[in-house]
């Protein structure tokens, strides 16, 4: 067995919606989306690199009859590096992320106590959306442990787009707990020594909002292609059924085609 003793280990922190090893539940409710795929696809890519020695996936434990038992299991592993951490934080019972605010305390003395039980301290926190981020800049902060961030999205823009829209500043806070996002994002941005973006427009239009903005400390790292799911047109598809099922429906099916996939909501923005 390969000695990892002197690799790097890191821990990443994906709190909200339901994440297992296996048959990703993509879809079934606002929380278990793309994020959710990114991040796992990003432990096991980093499990497979030479100079990582462990990473543990770390999320909130659920136990409920609603849902898979899968999501109840403290410990998942998925390969002789990666395991998937479940800490409990709050009611056994699946929470949507706006839920989860009042319990993150909870789960961060949680997982300090997991680190100190199983003797185990991270090279590197990477911290995904903005609960996991206050989760995991507490921790830096207690333990020293550089923290890496990524936003997925961001709690200043989509308050310009819901006010913009018509929402009411009161419906606002009391759906998507908008204050206690927004002050979660500038504490994660005062700690974290490196942010994840994906875009220059992430970096100039949006982190450009807050408080706490600081460029030099932002890299973008746009999103890959699992390229053994996705390949170039082998040049038939033109004569397939599927292609000629979306063109019925087209004015000018001639013209070409973009494709965009996303949950029907509004603030997929599929419109523009």
């Amino acid at each position: 067995m390969t000695d990892n003793s002197e690799k790097l280990k890191i821990a990443l922190l994906n709190i909200h919606g339901l994440i297992r090893g296996h048959d990703l539940e993509l879809g079934r409710d606002a929380d278990t989306g793309g994020q959710t795929l990114y991040v796992l696809e990003l432990a096991q890519a980093l499990s497979e690199q030479e100079r990582v020695g462990e990473v543990l996936l770390i999320t909130r434990r659920v136990v409920d009859e609603e849902i898979s038992p899968d999501y109840s299991r403290p410990i998942e592993q998925l390969n002789d590096k990666l395991r998937i951490i479940r800490i409990e934080a709050g009611p056994e019972q699946y929470l949507a992320k706006e839920q989860i605010w009042e319990h993150l305390d909870t789960f961060a003395d949680n997982l300090v106590d997991f680190f100190r039980e199983q003797e185990f301290l991270p090279d590197i926190l990477h911290s995904h959306y903005a609960d996991a981020g206050l989760v995991a800049s507490h921790i830096a902060n207690q333990l020293g442990i550089p923290l890496i961030h990524t936003g997925h999205s961001l709690g200043r823009v989509k308050r310009r787009r819901l006010l913009a829209s018509g929402v009411d500043i009161e419906q606002l806070e009391q759906q998507y707990k908008m204050n206690q996002r927004i002050e979660a994002e500038e504490i994660t941005l005062a700690t974290a020594e490196r942010v994840i973006t994906s875009t220059h427009q992430e970096i100039q239009e949006q982190y450009e909002l807050y408080d706490h903005y600081q460029p030099a400390q932002m890299r973008i790292v746009p999103p890959g292609t699992n390229v053994q799911q996705f390949t170039p047109p082998k040049g038939d598809e033109l004569q397939s059924e599927l292609f000629n099922r979306i063109t019925q429906h087209l004015d000018e099916p001639e013209k070409p085609m973009i494709l965009a996939l996303s949950r029907l909501i509004n603030v997929k923005i599929l419109s523009a």
